[in-house]
């Protein structure tokens, strides 16, 4: 096998996952806010926030500022944004894996544009990442098919030469469908060992 690209994930591979129910229980409690009703309408909104059709300032309107609030969209903002947390060694790991072995990475992931671009513009991806085929970019999202295969299109990388890398079982499943050899990611320890002995990637 000759991989030559790696498609990876970011929250929960490079980072925390950003807004996940846990950062959005963290809210409620942080600025005292009713978190069931929060969140039955961060699940009717939020697809369309990480497919680039709302603003993040939309999605808050209608998820958070509905009513009025002791709290300004500013604060709340900055909240949403301390959530995301770089995991250094992580990022290290893969840039050296890269450079190493000659490989193009592509971000493969779900999150919103705002959000998405505190992550580039914080992380450290720079050099990381060739390209960011992301859902707020995109339009769509996982586990919809058609974002890997606009990745693939974008990498023009033969599926059997890519590598996914991604926390969530039901993605990798959805990339293995298509072709593309698959990693769920549980820890970097884990990981290593499988590229290595599964990739010949070390």
């Amino acid at each position: 096998m000759s991989l030559q690209t790696l498609f990876l994930d970011i929250g929960g591979v490079l980072g925390t996952n950003g807004w996940d129910t846990a950062a959005r229980q963290r809210a409620a409690d942080h600025f005292g806010f009713d978190f069931a009703e929060f969140n039955a309408r961060h699940k009717r909104l939020f697809d369309q926030y990480e497919t680039g059709h709302l603003t993040l300032a939309e999605y808050l309107r209608g998820a958070v500022f509905h009513v009025p609030r002791a709290f300004s969209e500013a604060e709340f903002t900055d909240f949403m944004r301390q959530q995301s947390v770089a995991w250094p060694v992580n990022i290290a790991f893969f840039r050296e894996l890269k450079q190493q072995h000659g490989l193009r990475v592509f971000a493969v992931n779900n999150e919103g544009r705002e959000l998405n671009d505190h992550r580039f513009a914080t992380f450290g991806f720079g050099d990381l990442f060739d390209a960011a085929v992301s859902s707020c970019y995109a339009g769509m999202r996982k586990p919809d098919p058609r974002l890997y295969r606009l990745a693939l299109d974008l990498s023009q990388t033969p599926a059997a030469d890519v590598l996914v890398i991604d926390d969530r079982p039901e993605f990798t499943e959805i990339a293995a469908a298509l072709g593309l050899n698959t990693l769920r990611y549980e820890s970097l320890a884990v990981t290593q060992t499988a590229l290595t002995e599964q990739f010949d990637l070390s």
